[in-house]
């Protein structure tokens, strides 16, 4: 059971004429302004735990939304009905509610100049089985394989196979209309195993926009149980100021303290230590960061963005420098700047690296402590104060010596970034940020 592009295309084109009607509708009711948007998606979800089916769930998720704008004054509703009657009901809901929230001279849409009239097909959308026998193959396939693996591994959290596929509306009353079609594929696994009645627990995932991209059910389940086991025998270590590595499996947690720290709510309520530090040096010279909306079938790729804004390639960080905040149109107007397209998140960043490994980053530094897990919310953006529980590996002489848990990683992210050391060539493609591992200079490890 495949859906058919066709049949997507041809609910996303009742879905335009169905925002094409609701700004209409704002319209004649007096809106100074308007936008209306709907993503759809439909697909399958299984999972599975010690070998059985646990769940099978089919979604069909959507619900058209629309905001009003008149006098500075902003209205919304939604409706999952696209019945004439129901969206009439609903703009004249969003109305309504217009006329009792405050004025915010902010409100708006984003500068008709910057819609997208022209944009790329991105070629987003590769529709999966999604039969519930296949599903519920690829899930099983993969936990019985990890299952079978070793005596060590005793339990399972389970494994759990995801397919889904839809498309995304958004249209303005500056007569802008757009829409286009995406998938998304995902194959995880949680595997628990027992030494010396203690036990430890790891994963693993694969997610593509094409099933054909996805990690065989045997290779996701073989990286799972190679991660658990590589964790029996944990240990603490000595309270120490020493080198850390952020595993790339786990470096999108650290850029996303960037993504937070520049991003426009974060500026405009003066919560965020990079307040004011544009075009200031905060990483070393050697770091690049550079985003590419438009790469064909990448995982962040959008023409637009979530107010029709044409997104753009454009360099975040060069030489070290920060050279732009991510920006809405509301955040824009607060700072006095100009919008960025990055209203509903960022595009494919791609991180700069050098030419060493993980074994090289290990090796440059010596001893010190490789993060492969992080726990815990304890970063301050206002200030950069970091703080999170941590797991992962004690290096010594540049190799790995014994699996560590049960401890704390701290510093603040103003030295982590600008005390960064280097970047590896192990990119992890799974990620909005295709990065490398991390090596930073110095943090605070705290165990025993």
């Amino acid at each position: 059971m495949i859906p058919q592009s066709n049949d997507l295309e041809q609910q996303m084109a009742m879905v335009k004429q169905a925002v094409q009607d609701a700004l209409q509708q704002a319209k004649q009711a007096g809106a100074s302004a308007a936008e209306c948007s709907m993503s759809q998606s439909s697909g399958i979800a299984v999972g599975t735990r010690m070998g059985e089916v646990e769940t099978v769930e089919f979604t069909q998720d959507g619900a058209l939304g629309i905001s009003v704008y008149r006098d500075h004054c902003k209205g919304s509703a939604s409706t999952t009905d696209l019945s004439p009657q129901a969206i009439k009901a609903t703009v004249e809901k969003a109305c309504e509610i217009a006329r009792f929230t405050s004025a915010d001279p902010y409100n708006g849409l984003a500068p008709a100049e910057l819609m997208a009239q022209h944009y790329p097909d991105l070629a987003l959308c590769y529709p999966g089985d999604q039969s519930p026998d296949y599903a519920i193959a690829q899930a099983l396939a993969c936990e019985r394989h990890a299952l079978a693996q070793d005596p060590r591994i005793t339990n399972s959290d389970g494994a759990h196979y995801g397919s889904h596929c839809g498309f995304r509306v958004y249209g303005n009353s500056h007569g802008f209309l757009g829409g286009y079609l995406q998938s998304r594929h995902d194959l995880s696994c949680v595997v628990i195993a027992s030494q010396d009645d203690k036990m430890q627990r790891d994963m693993s995932y694969s997610v593509a926009r094409k099933t054909s991209d996805l990690l065989a059910p045997e290779q996701v389940a073989e990286e799972a149980v190679t991660q658990t086991l590589a964790r029996l025998g944990s240990r603490k270590v000595k309270t120490a100021k020493v080198p850390v590595i952020f595993r790339a499996d786990v470096a999108g947690s650290f850029w996303g303290h960037l993504v937070s720290a520049i991003s426009g709510g974060s500026l405009y309520r003066k919560a965020s230590f990079l307040l004011d530090r544009l075009g200031d040096k905060i990483f070393p010279e050697f770091l690049t960061i550079h985003e590419d909306p438009h790469i064909v079938g990448g995982l962040a790729s959008s023409p637009f963005d979530a107010e029709g804004v044409q997104t753009q390639a454009r360099e975040i960080i060069s030489d070290g420098q920060l050279q732009t905040y991510l920006l809405t149109s509301y955040a824009a107007r607060k700072l006095d700047r100009q919008v960025t397209g990055h209203a509903g998140g960022i595009h494919n960043w791609q991180i700069s690296h050098g030419d060493d490994d993980l074994a090289a980053l290990c090796k440059q530094m010596g001893t010190g402590l490789l993060v492969t897990e992080l726990m815990g919310q304890g970063v301050n953006l206002v200030n950069g104060d970091y703080s999170r529980g941590a797991a992962g590996f004690w290096v010594e002489n540049g190799e790995i010596q014994y699996p560590v848990d049960e401890v704390t990683i701290a510093g603040n992210l103003k030295d982590m970034f600008a005390n960064m050391v280097a970047v590896g060539n192990d990119i992890d493609p799974r990620h909005a940020v295709k990065s490398g591992s991390i090596l930073l200079a110095e943090m605070k490890v705290a165990g025993q």
